[in-house]
């Protein structure tokens, strides 16, 4: 076996799968030297420190592919990377080692190339060629002067006889990586490929990198181990002055504050002219970026009413709690559900809706509400200890130490969200991605209905809140309806007793204005025939109708106050991408993928689940791609068949296994217990 791939999981529940992809989709017989690639390889996933839903994944490709292992705990401790390393390197088989976070990317043709490079001389040491990227997509060549075990193969004879390990606490990497290549330098053993073949991805929050501290002053231990263990060899000192500076300019590592310390501490006097020099320089960038970005602060200030900056210096009130559901549309869904439950649960919470004098209509009598822009408006944003949202609060607002804000979203991610939007730039025109991240960075707990939204959220919204796991609560009235309701509803709606409802539920798309469906509604039903009804509802982004008159069959319920409702009345589910399937499912009755565009939508904006694969899991069910199909899939009994029931089990299973009738008692528990009192 060629190669041996290992792989601590540690708190990259976000980035673990592609970094596994881009592992398991290598072939040696990749690339223009394949005729020299030996073949195999395994991947060694190593359990490291705290759990999230990154050892899941991790087992899912164990599960499936022979050649992923899964170890237990590498070892304890607030850095446990190094312990996970040593452990997966005594379990290796493979001729080389290569030692990957979760957050790395091994490229496409990497292993071939590496392999054809190998099999000239077999080097003690590879280096690989690598760069990397940040997460607003920027790629940017690698240091080759630092320390770092992902861009080299050590050959795994070479790395046990020599005794190399990883060393416990932060900066794992120092002593065995220089050692590695001083050895092998020594011996003439030390190659080089050229071709960039691993890249890392540099991520906003949550690694020990983006954690300013004096944690970083381990990495002047790490070279005084260094030292002892090569017997003071003076390319050490270079080695070292080269890292500690950079240390040194990496905001993301060492503090203002802690510079001068740092300075001592790593006995770098003689350069602290040269770094004052370098700090005054960017101190002048920043005052140019400061003044540049005066416009949008008075912007900014404009919109802060003088009441909204007085206000935010009165105290918090314990007892208040701001909602907003899709931006400031009324009172629905996640955050509807929690503010029932939370007048059930904590009735010393006075919940207050936010909401837009365009749509004063939808709230209910007897819900308090205040108008956005209003004085009574920005009173309450400023002093409210509790903001729950599905979306956002338009208008800005700044956050206050003491206020906790639980973002419950609004739905499973089938297509990309987030910073995954970046590389569709013709959709999103005019998306600050900066004040995605800034409205992130506000909170304090981010809602998710399964693990795949977990993972989704956790990469493309990095910033420091706590994930709940606790389903949606809007999903919970699906476990208490009962038939007496779902007839009530019906009867609501004028739909005689005894009559096939269907549910044809289109999503948005970004490249086309308006609601155009791919679908005839009425010609649809009538050649269904009078068993059945057909519910239309566009998505709410095209207002409260569908555009289209009903018909004897139909049913506009574009503007029905209620989505939750007119799926307990449904009796199937028809729609394209939309996320009331991953909803839907919680009912275990029908989902029929109508999606004649797939393609075209895929390659618009990107999808995370392929819903035409058949793969279970994946489709929620029966599938057409044409009107002429669907018709078929619901004339021959497919939509409802034992097969169509077995692809809507796992997808329940999969989207499903939080949502159980008690989600929002579990958000209302958790979000005031961490208020005060």
């Amino acid at each position: 076996m060629l190669l041996s791939v290992v792989m601590p999981v540690h708190r990259v529940q976000g980035y673990l799968r592609a970094a596994l992809e881009s592992v398991t989709g290598q072939t040696a017989t990749d690339g223009p030297v394949a005729e020299a690639a030996p073949p195999g390889w395994e991947l060694i996933a190593v359990e490291a420190g705290t759990r999230d839903g990154g050892l899941d994944i991790a087992r899912e490709f164990a599960e499936r592919d022979p050649r992923v292992r899964v170890l237990p705990a590498g070892g304890p401790g607030e850095h446990p990377e190094g312990a996970a390393r040593n452990a997966g390197a005594a379990e290796a088989r493979g001729d080389y080692l290569l030692f990957l976070d979760g957050d790395d990317l091994l490229l496409p043709g990497a292993l071939a190339a590496a392999a054809g490079r190998l099999a000239e001389d077999r080097p003690d040491v590879l280096r690989l060629g690598h760069d990397l990227v940040d997460w607003w997509g920027v790629i940017r060549p690698g240091d080759g002067t630092l320390p770092a075990a992902r861009n080299q193969l050590f050959r795994r004879a070479f790395w046990a006889e020599r005794g190399l390990r990883f060393t416990d606490g932060p900066y794992d990497d120092v002593v065995p990586v220089h050692r590695a290549a001083l050895l092998a330098s020594d011996a003439g053993t030390l190659a080089a490929l050229d071709q960039v073949c691993v890249r890392h991805r540099l991520r906003r929050t949550g690694t020990f990198a983006t954690t300013p501290g004096r944690a970083h002053f381990a990495v002047i231990d790490a070279y005084a181990r260094l030292a002892a263990a090569t017997g003071d060899d003076p390319r050490v000192h270079a080695l070292r002055t080269a890292h500690l500076e950079a240390v040194l300019e990496d905001a993301g590592r060492i503090t203002p504050g802690d510079r001068p310390a740092f300075f001592r501490a790593a006995a770098l006097p003689g350069r602290y002219a040269s770094h004052r020099t370098r700090e005054t320089v960017r101190a002048q960038r920043t005052r140019v970026r400061t003044t540049l970005g005066a416009g949008r602060k008075a912007l900014r200030t404009q919109v802060m009413r003088a009441v909204y900056r007085t206000d935010q210096h009165r105290s918090l009130d314990p007892h208040l709690a701001v909602y907003g559901a899709y931006w400031n549309r009324g009172v629905a869904c996640n955050p509807a559900a929690v503010h029932a439950k939370a007048r059930e649960l904590a009735p010393h919470i006075r919940g207050v809706w936010a909401v837009s004098s365009r749509h004063l209509d939808r709230m209910p009598p007897g819900v308090p509400y205040v108008i956005e822009g209003s004085r009574a408006y920005w009173r309450a944003m400023a002093t409210a200890t509790y903001l729950v949202n599905n979306s956002s609060f338009p208008g800005g607002f700044t956050k206050r130490p003491g206020q906790v804000y639980l973002q419950t979203h609004h739905g499973t991610p089938l297509k990309t969200m987030g910073l995954d939007q970046l590389p569709y730039p013709a959709l999103t025109a005019g998306v600050s991605y900066e004040r995605i991240l800034a409205h992130a960075d506000q909170w304090d707990l981010s809602l998710t209905a399964n693990p795949h939204t977990t993972e989704v959220w956790d990469r493309v919204y990095p910033a420091r809140y706590e994930h709940l796991a606790a389903g949606y609560p809007r999903n919970d009235v699906y476990f208490a309806a009962t038939p007496e309701r779902t007839g009530r509803i019906r009867a609501e709606l004028g739909i005689a007793p005894g009559r096939t409802v269907l549910l044809y539920a289109p999503t948005h798309r970004d490249y086309r204005k308006g609601f155009v469906p791919h679908l005839d509604p009425e010609r649809l039903a009538r050649e269904l025939g009078e068993e059945y009804v057909l519910l239309v509802r566009a998505h709410y982004f095209y207002g409260r109708s569908a555009g289209r008159s009903a018909g004897e069959r139909t049913l506009d319920v574009t503007g029905h106050p209620s989505v939750e409702e007119l799926c307990l009345a449904s009796d199937a589910l028809i729609t394209d991408y939309s996320s009331l399937m991953f909803d839907y499912a919680c009912l275990d009755r029908p989902i029929i993928t109508y999606a004649p565009d797939w393609a075209a939508y895929r390659a618009a904006r990107g999808t995370y689940i392929d819903l035409l694969s058949g793969r279970p899991g994946d489709t929620p069910g029966a599938v057409a791609t044409t009107q002429d199909e669907l018709r078929e899939v619901l004339l021959t009994g497919a939509w409802r068949s034992p097969e169509a029931a077995v692809l809507r089990t796992a997808f329940r299973e999969r989207f499903c296994p939080y949502d159980d009738g008690h989600a929002a008692e579990r958000v209302v528990r958790r979000l005031f217990s961490l208020g005060p009192g």
